[in-house]
C-alpha cells in the first residue's frame, strides 16, 4: 500500500470524528473526492428524477470526470485537514 493510499484511508477514517456537520456542499465535494479517489471515472447511470441526494452525488462525481485517482486523494486529505483544523 502506498504512502498516499494509506494517508487517504486515514483521511476517511478521521472525517468521521468531525465534531460538526459540514454544509451540504463540502459533503458533496468530500463525497466525489473520496469517490475519485477510489473507484475512478464515474460509471454507473444517473438516478431516478427524484432521488435528489442521489442526483446530487451524481453530478458532483461527475464533474470530477477524468481527474486522476491520485489527485483527487491528494485534495480529499487536503479537504479534510482543513475541516479537522
Amino acid at each position: 500500500m502506498t504512502d498516499l493510499r494509506r494517508d487517504f484511508e486515514r483521511a476517511a477514517e478521521d472525517i468521521q470524528q468531525l465534531g460538526i456537520r459540514p454544509d451540504n456542499d463540502t459533503l458533496l465535494k468530500l463525497y466525489a473526492l473520496y469517490k475519485q479517489g477510489s473507484e475512478g471515472d464515474l460509471r454507473r447511470t444517473q438516478p431516478g428524477f427524484f432521488d435528489f441526494v442521489g442526483t446530487a452525488k451524481h453530478e458532483a462525481w461527475a464533474k470530477l470526470h477524468g481527474l486522476p485517482e491520485q489527485e483527487a486523494m491528494r485534495r480529499y486529505i487536503a479537504l479534510v485537514q482543513q475541516l479537522l483544523a
